[in-house]
């Protein structure tokens, strides 16, 4: 079961929106490439207001990906690309329903 996870909200500056979504987009790639990554959503909830929900079995593999390439890419543009710092906040499941094929 997935135990630990990740939510970060962005929020865009309004001539940056569609780059934030690009960015977004592109960094499935490197996501894909995380095999202990179990689950990644990237959203958009308004138009220029994102967030990346995530999930780990474990804490190791939640470490690992914040010490990976999406959250470098975003640090390293978000003086660029955001309205204000990207916030990364750990969270702990409570409980959850996955259906993966």
């Amino acid at each position: 079961m997935v135990k630990y996870g990740f939510y970060v909200r962005m929020e865009a500056k309004p001539e940056k929106a569609e780059e934030v979504a690009q960015f977004l987009r592109d960094a499935q790639a490197l996501v894909e490439a995380e095999p202990r990554t179990i689950t990644w959503f990237a959203n958009r909830v308004g138009p220029t207001s994102f967030f990346i929900y995530d999930t780990f079995h474990d804490e190791e593999g939640r470490d690992i990906h914040f010490h990976g390439k999406v959250r470098d890419g975003l640090l390293a543009r978000a003086e660029e690309l955001f309205a204000e710092p990207p916030t990364i906040t750990p969270v702990d499941i409570l409980a959850a329903k996955l259906h993966l094929d």
